[in-house]
């Protein structure tokens, strides 16, 4: 039965096999499939990295840095180095520790910066392939926790000495600490007016106090101010600065100029009425003394005739010579009640004339030197009182004030040789 079945199954396996091979090559096909690589990307080994790099590391003035980086392959065949670091930072090129210990003497001498943000790089590279290297980078910023207060600081002393009409002017300067003095509030313990008021770092003071600042009660003739700048920061944290002014009492100097050149123009033109009421006199004088020669003459003449004649063989002409004699006497008391001898009015204009010069003289030597002359008071003085002594000399003689003539033709007649003559004093 076994025998069978195996018969029957070789049987079919090789008539399968025997149709197999009569198949025409027509009914052959190959296969159509479109075959394509593999895409699937092959293994490699991975690339170099640093494992722990932190990108930004802030670091208290204080404290010590102790970091050491990683890598993702076998440290010991590769090496570490900074590029661009900051003065004090070290990185140990065998293990990649980075260490820095921020002195504060690097930030008194400026050699390194608080909040400021510095760049460093890194690397680290293979010993045995130069390819085979990472380069990247961090922030390291410095902070410091100590309070640095903010300073105002004015550019003068805290004491302070002027004068009435003086300008006192500085700036109000500030010392900037951790935190900066935003505004500057300003007060005195007496009100002010008339300043230039400061509300920021290095603005501009300026006070001129006026010349009635300092009353007659004041102790000492002077007055104490107390400036206050109070600087504030943004959290209203203080710190005032005091100013100590003390203001003297001191002459209102435009007002002593004006007294002054007012006082000059008084004694010009006091001293040209004078020259008025001389020229006055003198013509008066110069009156007189014309009749009275006129009377001189016409005595003398008689005097002379009668003499003349009373030599005369005429009998006729002896008579009148005998006449003239007392014509000549008769006219002499007449001179003196027409044209008497004006001694009072002689005086009166050599009195004037000696004024004249003498106030002429005290104005021309009085005069202001520099801008503020500290002795405009003593001149201003020294001129009242002389225009009142010779007020007072002349208070019997009549001045007159208004004039048709100028003051050129005064001075001229005043100054001619014919007036100086006249007057001037003669040696005995």
């Amino acid at each position: 039965m076994i025998k069978k079945k195996l018969t029957f199954i070789i049987a079919i396996l090789w008539a399968a096999f025997s149709n197999a091979q009569i198949i025409p090559d027509t009914l052959i096909r190959t296969d159509s499939m479109v075959h394509y690589p593999d895409t699937l990307p092959i293994a490699v080994p991975d690339s170099l990295r640093i494992t722990n790099i932190n990108p930004y590391i802030t670091l208290h003035v204080d404290s010590v840095l102790n970091y050491k980086f990683e890598i993702n392959k076998d440290p010991e065949r590769y090496y570490w180095y900074l590029k661009n670091s900051p003065v004090g930072l070290r990185i140990n090129k065998d293990n990649g520790t980075l260490t820095f210990r921020p002195e504060k003497s690097y930030f008194l001498s400026n050699r390194l910066k608080y909040d400021q943000e510095y760049k460093v790089n890194i690397g680290v590279q293979s010993l045995d392939n130069p390819t085979d290297k990472v380069d990247t980078s961090f922030t390291l910023l410095f902070f410091n926790t100590d309070i640095i207060p903010s300073r105002v600081k004015p550019s003068v002393g805290n004491d302070l000495l002027i004068e009435e009409g003086e300008t006192i002017s500085f700036k109000v300067q500030c010392e900037t600490g951790s935190f900066p003095i935003e505004n500057i509030l300003f007060n005195s313990n007496i009100p002010i007016s008339n300043f230039s008021l400061v509300n920021e770092c290095n603005d501009e003071f300026t006070w001129t106090p006026g010349y009635d600042f300092v009353r007659e009660s004041d102790k000492d003739q002077q007055k104490i101010v107390l400036l206050h700048f109070i600087g504030n920061t943004r959290f209203k944290v203080k710190d005032t600065a005091i100013v100590k002014i003390t203001v003297k009492n001191s002459l209102n100097y435009p007002n002593a100029v004006i007294e002054f050149n007012q006082m000059k123009k008084n004694v010009r033109t006091y001293v040209m009425s004078l020259k008025f009421a001389f020229l006055q006199l003198d013509k008066r004088l110069k009156k007189t003394k014309s009749f009275r020669t006129t009377f001189d003459l016409t005595s003398g003449t008689s005097a002379l005739a009668g003499t003349i004649l009373n030599v005369s063989s005429d009998p006729e002409a002896q008579k009148v010579g005998k006449v003239l004699p007392s014509v000549g006497v008769a006219v002499v008391p007449v001179k003196e009640a027409v044209a008497p001898n004006k001694v009072v009015e002689q005086n009166q204009a050599a009195l004037i004339r000696a004024s004249i010069k003498r106030l002429e003289y005290i104005n021309n030597d009085t005069y202001l030197v520099g801008d503020k002359d500290p002795e405009i008071s003593r001149k201003t003085n020294k001129l009242r009182d002389e225009l009142k002594q010779v007020q007072i000399q002349l208070i019997e003689v009549p001045i007159e004030i208004e004039t048709n003539m100028t003051e050129e033709e005064l001075n001229r007649y005043f100054e001619s040789p014919k007036v100086q003559k006249k007057y001037r004093l003669k040696n005995k």
